[in-house]
């Protein structure tokens, strides 16, 4: 069931949100709002420790030195938090690792902590999720 409610905002911060969700794309305030809102308790799922998903991105140079063999051996460590994992090849040098995770959010930050330390990871990201469970 949806509930309506009115917010007030200063000028110039409705003028800068309103950029937000013309960038996003969103149809309209609420589903922007919406969103942000879920982006805060997840936020929140996260620091609790709770059971959580992610992803993993690791883009390296595929010619480091037993590289590829260090992903894999940090990943096997970690196996019980892995859902899925692609390989990429980007180019003649540079390979894109994709990792879905799931766990309690401290570990799943240490796997992705220990692949992104790796060295010749060029870059790497966490990006997190959970069911959002709690918020229907």
């Amino acid at each position: 069931m949806l509930k309506r409610f009115s917010i007030s905002l200063e000028e110039k911060l409705l003028d800068i949100f309103d950029e937000h969700i013309k960038a996003r794309s969103y149809s309209n305030r609420s589903e922007a709002i919406r969103d942000l809102i879920r982006k805060t308790f997840i936020k929140e799922e996260w620091q609790s420790d709770k059971q959580v998903m992610g992803v993993i991105s690791l883009v390296y140079d595929h010619h480091q030195h037993k590289l590829q063999e260090k992903v894999t051996l940090v990943q096997h460590d970690y196996h019980h938090h892995i859902v899925s994992t692609t390989h990429v090849h980007m180019d003649h040098d540079n390979c894109l690792e994709v990792i879905v995770v799931r766990g309690k959010a401290k570990e799943v930050q240490e796997l992705a902590d220990q692949l992104i330390a790796l060295r010749g990871v060029r870059d790497g990201n966490l990006a997190m999720s959970s069911t959002g469970k709690s918020l229907h």
